[in-house]
């Protein structure tokens, strides 16, 4: 299953044929209870990215190189911050109290997603209700499902009605899904061609700006530092946060605060995108285009630029400009209420549609960056959440005997040789290691995690007028 999957992925990033056994994936599902084949999933979008830098790694070298996958630690990278410690101790989760399931009328539910606390504050403004869970329970209570999802909607939040797969099938939306490609990889400007910067790595020398938030968008950057990439993540100061977690999809990156809002912030973005490669952003569509950045925009200011989207709906249908996260999309599309036990719908036990969207991304990305070699031209990468989550479902299903008695997490020796710790400014931080294995250019980050806003927002090495 997992090599059907990959083959799949190397051939909508368009990348020729790896050679016979030079990708092996170990394993399969299940790994964790859930019905969806996320092993398979996960295993096959991490080996198509290792993949992509194999081939990038032969457009510098002429080699090519075996690459290696388990399939277990696979699974396990689709919930990375779960294993994320500080000095041994778990921090607190991003998961706010008020997130979660929520009542309706006629025995259904919505999720409701409140861990920023602007898409919390409008919830609890349409429901009427204190910021205590109990009582915005009672007030979901008399609420029609869907009046509720879109109440919350247009009041700046986000919710989504549990639905049946059968029921969102037959939803406008999921037939502009269902139309949508899995990945797009598109020329949106002329450049002359482009070879990558001199390196010992196959991203070596490759700069990204990481304009992204949670979990897919950073997954997709922080795996592009992986492969030798210099990614510098950017954020609003006045902005909501993951908290510690950002800790987990930070590492290999530096960290700095813009507020576009400020005239001189968006200049001292635009001189560093008109020196950038990759430009990954995943803000709501159209949020950053008012500002001078959109695809288009910086194609003109850096010809020969990769830019990188990520939205939660794709760019066609009804819900195209709404906002979504992971546990939306399994909401609304039957993931959920397939989890559930027939009574109440259940998030799955790992943020598959995330993390694969992020390393889906960074396919892309690499696939781009190849074409941008061979061929020139400025290229745009666009990933859909809503998108993922059907491929994942393709996939099919685990049966049900297959996951009687299977452990909640893995034990405690697998953990530990999954995991690797670093040193960093707030202490020594246990993650996850690279999944993939390749056999010259081995996945490494050469940074540690750091705060938000920790970095000057100047590229390293570069000369600043300070001196």
């Amino acid at each position: 299953m997992p090599q059907r999957a990959l083959r799949e992925l190397i051939a909508l990033a368009g990348l020729a044929e790896p050679e016979s056994g030079q990708i092996r994936i170990a394993g399969d599902d299940p790994v964790f209870p859930t019905p969806y084949r996320i092993a398979a999933s996960g295993a096959a979008a991490v080996a198509a990215v290792a993949y992509a830098a194999a081939e990038l790694w032969r457009l510098r070298s002429g080699r090519r190189q075996s690459i290696s996958v388990d399939a277990r630690a696979a699974a396990a990278s689709l919930r990375s911050n779960r294993y994320l410690q500080i000095d041994g101790k778990k921090p607190d989760g991003p998961f706010d109290p008020m997130s979660g399931f929520y009542p309706v009328r006629d025995g259904r539910w919505v999720s409701i997603h409140c861990n920023f606390p602007h898409h919390r504050d409008a919830a609890l403004k349409v429901l009427g209700a204190p910021q205590e869970r109990a009582a915005a329970m009672r007030a979901s209570a008399a609420w029609d499902g869907l009046e509720l999802e879109n109440a919350i909607h247009a009041a700046g939040g986000c919710a989504g009605l549990a639905r049946s797969a059968r029921e969102w099938a037959l939803h406008p939306h999921a037939a502009a899904v269902a139309t949508q490609p899995l990945l797009e990889i598109l020329r949106i400007g002329d450049a002359p061609p482009e070879a990558l910067p001199p390196g010992a790595r196959p991203l070596a020398g490759v700069r990204v700006l990481d304009l992204t938030r949670v979990l897919a968008g950073p997954t997709c950057a922080r795996t592009l530092a992986e492969h030798g990439a210099q990614v510098l993540k950017i954020n609003g100061p006045h902005l909501p946060d993951s908290g510690a977690y950002e800790l987990d999809t930070g590492i290999g990156k530096r960290a700095a605060y813009l507020d576009l809002r400020d005239a001189r912030d968006a200049a001292t973005l635009r001189g560093l995108a008109a020196s950038a490669d990759v430009f990954s952003q995943s803000y709501r569509p159209g949020a950053l285009a008012g500002r001078g950045f959109a695809p288009e925009d910086l194609a003109r200011l850096r010809p020969g630029i990769v830019c990188v989207s990520l939205s939660a709906w794709g760019g066609s249908g009804p819900w195209r400009e709404r906002r979504g996260f992971d546990t939306i999309v399994q909401t609304v599309s039957g993931m959920a209420l397939a989890s559930g036990d027939g009574a109440k719908p259940k998030y799955l036990p790992v943020s598959a549609i995330d993390y694969v969207s992020g390393y889906l991304m960074a396919l892309g990305t690499m696939a781009a960056l190849a074409r941008r070699a061979a061929e020139g031209g400025s290229w745009l990468v666009r990933v859909a959440l809503a998108r993922t989550g059907r491929w994942i479902t393709d996939r099919g299903e685990v049966e049900s005997a297959a996951l009687r008695g299977l452990a909640e997490e893995l034990g405690p020796e697998e953990i530990a040789r999954l995991t690797m710790e670093t040193a960093s400014p707030l202490g020594r931080i246990r993650h996850l290691r690279p999944v993939a294995l390749l056999s010259e250019t081995p996945a490494h980050w050469t940074q540690p995690p750091v705060p938000l806003g920790h970095d000057r927002p100047v590229w390293e090495g570069a000369k600043t007028n300070s001196g």
